[in-house]
């Protein structure tokens, strides 16, 4: 038997050996594979928008604060085919520290860092509560504790105007005492945490170059 023939029944025999090995490690693929995605499935996906194609399931990001199926899980989805680096989680993330921000200028009657982020009536209801403090002779003294709650409460979208609009409920927790002209405690107390809880709605128009979101309402 000459030297070629040889040398092929050798490669043989290690490729038979290589094959075994490696199903012995990697196993068989038998019926697991990954079906193709037909038009239909696509109409399918298409009938339900708030069901994002991540390998085969929902998009986390929106059913992991909405119910999937709903129509605030709908609005997020059309704001992220709207604009596609929106994030619901990113998005929650910057509304903490907003809360903080907004809550504590108006607590400590001071708008001024946070008027770009105040919508005109919410800024004008603020700025009137402050007013009357300060005719009554009041000052508050209010420190941030933490926020034990944010929970993203409902979401709308026009896609006509491409306005979003997302309403969060936060509990904060904060010390907070109003003391009269004087410099006497009138209310509340340095040393007692007390639960601060709001309803807040923030708007904004998806694919803008403005990436800020505005406080358009407030509630409880």
């Amino acid at each position: 038997m000459n030297s070629p023939i040889i040398q092929l029944l050798v490669l043989a025999g290690i490729a038979v050996f290589l094959i075994l090995r490696l199903r012995s490690v990697l196993g068989t693929r038998e019926g697991f594979e990954k079906p193709p995605v037909t038009e239909s499935d696509r109409s399918a996906l298409r009938r339900r928008p708030d069901l994002e194609v991540i390998e085969g399931g929902p998009d986390r990001d929106i059913v992991d604060h909405v119910d999937a199926g709903s129509d605030a899980a709908d609005a997020l989805a059309r704001m992220k085919r709207a604009e596609p680096a929106f994030g619901v989680g990113d998005f929650l993330g910057g509304a903490r520290g907003a809360y903080e921000m907004i809550l504590m200028a108006f607590e400590n009657g001071d708008l001024s860092e946070v008027k770009d982020f105040l919508g005109p009536e919410v800024y004008e209801a603020f700025s009137q509560v402050i007013e009357e403090r300060r005719e009554r002779g009041l000052h508050v003294e209010a420190t941030f504790v933490g926020l034990s709650e944010i929970t993203l409460k409902d979401a709308e979208f026009d896609e006509t105007t491409r306005e979003a609009e997302l309403t969060v409920r936060f509990t904060g927790e904060i010390t907070s005492v109003v003391r009269d002209a004087g410099g006497d405690i009138v209310e509340g107390s340095p040393t007692e945490i007390k639960r601060q809880r709001d309803v807040w709605t923030f708007a904004r128009t998806m694919g803008a170059n403005d990436p800020n979101w505005i406080l358009v309402a407030t509630g409880e």
